[in-house]
């Protein structure tokens, strides 16, 4: 599937400037960054799904505690 990826002309630019310095491409380092910020969504999501779980095992715990 291809996708067009339209960017202010600043952020462009300043892509640019990182992909020249860094001797990558813009395309590596977009999709680089895409990738790296649907890992962090996943841990995120994660991290959520575990709060919850805990939550509910261990409600009578936690409402003790919050009454110390």
């Amino acid at each position: 599937m291809a996708m067009n990826l339209r960017l202010p002309d600043e952020t462009q630019q300043a892509l640019k400037r990182c992909a020249d310095e860094e001797g990558r491409s813009m395309h590596a380092i977009v999709l680089q960054a895409i990738e790296r910020y649907l890992v962090e969504e996943t841990e995120r999501a994660t991290v959520r799904e575990l709060g919850v779980t805990f939550a509910a095992e261990h409600a009578d715990l936690l409402r003790r505690l919050g009454e110390s």
